[in-house]
């Protein structure tokens, strides 16, 4: 792990989605994160130890899914497709597909494995199972504003954590889409092996980029102002439940994602940057979410 110094930043950005405002000033305290993204390999440890059995192993209820073909309900997670060639990108059904069997060990479907992936980030992992390997760690899942306070590593302001340029002389700093997504990828296409792109200030990897990283704050479609009492460690109001219920969805919980993909693309999801934050369904993992810790100094 590393050490931070506590201090005062901006989180947020004016220049790219709504929901990064408004820009406010964070005091943080001291804290230490890990270095890394959680492995394959951190994750198998914990498994093997304690027998957890993960959101995406386990059966579906079909009461929780009225309507729903019974064949269909089975334990499984949500794997990125690449297309053929250019679709409509209002529509992420056409990049994502539910793919039965889909877990952390067989992060493609019953046949892939994690082998030869012991170094890349474990994912189809749901919040909760994030936070029982924090638990078993003896640490904790970051707040967003520390994961941001984190990942900007000491570049207040900036808009990447490597300074303003998305691609200094032309390099790519994280591992995000090169190309037109979602069928056109010139980069590696995949999670990369923790620690494949240059560290940030704070000699931290893959901040940005690679996999999205869990948070405990609840998502808000703009960033709330803080009163004298803080608001992070999921004490967010949950402003997306009502919306849900309102389109017929199960009233989940949304968690606050940040950090960006490999599958963020300047062309449709420019979030491989410090402040930008994503919602997510606690209950869902998906093939490229994962996570990693931080502990109080």
């Amino acid at each position: 792990m590393v050490l931070l110094p506590g201090g005062t930043f901006r989180m947020g950005s004016p220049d790219f989605y709504p929901d990064e405002r408004p820009v406010h000033e964070r005091e943080m305290a001291p804290f230490r994160i890990d270095r890394y993204e959680v492995t394959n390999e951190d994750y198998a440890r914990f498994v093997d130890e304690t027998g957890y059995v993960t959101v995406a192993e386990r059966d579906l209820d079909p009461a929780a899914f009225a309507g729903a073909d019974p064949a269909d309900l089975v334990p499984g997670s949500m794997v990125f497709t690449p297309t053929s060639g250019p679709v409509d990108l209002g529509n992420w059904r056409n990049w994502w597909r539910w793919q039965p069997g889909a877990y952390w060990r067989r992060p493609f479907g019953p046949e892939s494995s994690i082998d030869d992936r012991m170094r890349h980030p474990v994912v189809h992992v749901a919040f909760e199972d994030a936070a029982a390997y924090a638990q078993w760690a003896g640490k904790r899942l970051p707040t967003e504003a520390e994961h941001e306070y984190a990942a900007r590593g000491g570049l207040d302001g900036a808009r990447f954590a490597w300074g303003d340029e998305t691609y200094p002389d032309g390099v790519a700093q994280a591992n995000s889409w090169l190309g037109r997504f979602p069928y056109d990828n010139q980069g590696v296409g995949d999670a990369a092996p923790v620690g494949s792109y240059p560290a940030n200030g704070y000699g931290l990897y893959d901040m940005t980029g690679n996999v999205w990283e869990w948070t405990t704050d609840f998502y808000t479609p703009r960033h709330l102002r803080l009163s004298d009492k803080p608001v992070d460690a999921g004490k967010r109001q949950n402003l997306l439940a009502a919306a849900s219920a309102q389109e017929g969805f199960p009233d989940i919980p949304r968690r606050v994602l940040k950090g960006g993909s490999h599958l963020c693309s300047p062309d449709y999801c420019l979030r491989f940057r410090p402040a930008a934050r994503s919602p997510q369904a606690e209950d869902t993992g998906m093939s490229h979410i994962g996570f990693r810790l931080v502990q109080d100094a």
